[in-house]
């Protein structure tokens, strides 16, 4: 089958499939709620969300099968031996791109810092944004880069696969959060999944956000097409989402804050942010040595 068949077949099992699971995971947690009660505070719109990613990373390795790819290198993981230099590169420019435009932003009074926090408070989240960069970009570098782009590939030319795959990044990024009214239904979901495009309806959205988020996948798509592995990426990918998780836990939106130009607290939804993602964008063009560069099926000739 062709890839790009594939990948289609493959974002509409997930979607849809994660859309009719919601509500059944929904049950089961206040069904358990007795043994957990903490699953009680979990907003419903959550499992919506957790119940997609469920279904994309089920459905990763019978994507990856189906598009001919046999082994871990292939998917972009070779043996890390001889990669930590990337990865420790990448995560440092991920932290130093967002630190400028979260110093920014402190400095020209768009955040301050949030008060009272204590040292327990500070370890736990620093942890846990440890934690999540970890495990979310692990996933998203899998399924985004290695799968979709690779796949993509094999079917285009890679820039095109490069903006394409970028786009589908930007847009599973830019869903809205579901709102819940009355019973949950087995068609919940389904509703739920249709209001959550309705942020692609917000022009003041789309810039910069979407196109914020378009940049960032192109950004860390190039990485992988210049070095031949995802190692660079996981740590730029890393390292953004620990700086954000920072950013949005110990500062907040001061009053008057031009959210437009330099963004919330996800950050990457101001103009400025943009304009880094931009420079970033071209030191890794200009300065990253073009160890591979691949096209079609496998690592061909440019």
């Amino acid at each position: 089958m062709h890839p790009l068949r594939m990948l289609v077949i493959y974002f509409a099992v997930v979607l849809i499939g994660g859309a009719l699971l919601a509500p059944g995971l929904y049950w089961v947690a206040h069904a358990a709620t007795g043994m957990f009660p903490s699953l009680d505070d979990v907003p419903p719109h959550r499992f919506l969300h957790r119940s997609i990613l469920l279904m994309g990373l089920a459905g990763v390795w019978p994507l990856t099968r189906a598009l001919g790819v046999g082994s871990l290198k292939d998917l972009g993981w070779p043996p890390p031996t001889a990669h930590w230099n990337w990865l420790a590169s990448g995560f440092l420019m991920g932290i130093v791109s967002l630190a400028i435009v979260a110093g920014i932003a402190l400095l020209a009074g768009g955040r301050m810092f949030r008060e009272g926090l204590t040292g327990v408070r500070l370890l736990e989240k620093l942890l846990g944004a440890a934690a999540t960069a970890a495990a979310v970009s692990v996933i998203e570098e899998t399924l985004f880069r290695g799968a979709i782009f690779g796949g993509m590939r094999r079917a285009l030319r890679w820039p095109l696969a490069l903006v394409g795959s970028s786009v589908l990044y930007a847009a599973a990024h830019f869903l809205g959060k579901a709102e819940f009214h009355g019973p949950i239904n087995w068609h919940t979901g389904l509703v739920s999944l249709l209001q959550m495009t309705r942020t692609f309806a917000d022009g003041g959205a789309l810039l910069p956000g979407f196109l914020s988020l378009t940049f960032a996948g192109v950004l860390l798509g190039l990485a992988y097409q210049r070095t031949g592995n995802l190692y660079f990426s996981l740590g730029l990918h890393g390292g953004w989402i620990f700086c954000q998780k920072l950013y949005s836990a110990f500062t907040t939106s001061a009053p008057g804050n031009n959210v437009a130009l330099l963004g919330s607290g996800r950050m990457i939804d101001g103009w400025l942010a943009l304009v880094v993602l931009v420079l970033a964008l071209g030191m890794v063009f200009r300065f990253m040595p073009c160890v591979v560069l691949r096209e079609g099926m496998r690592a061909g000739s440019q």
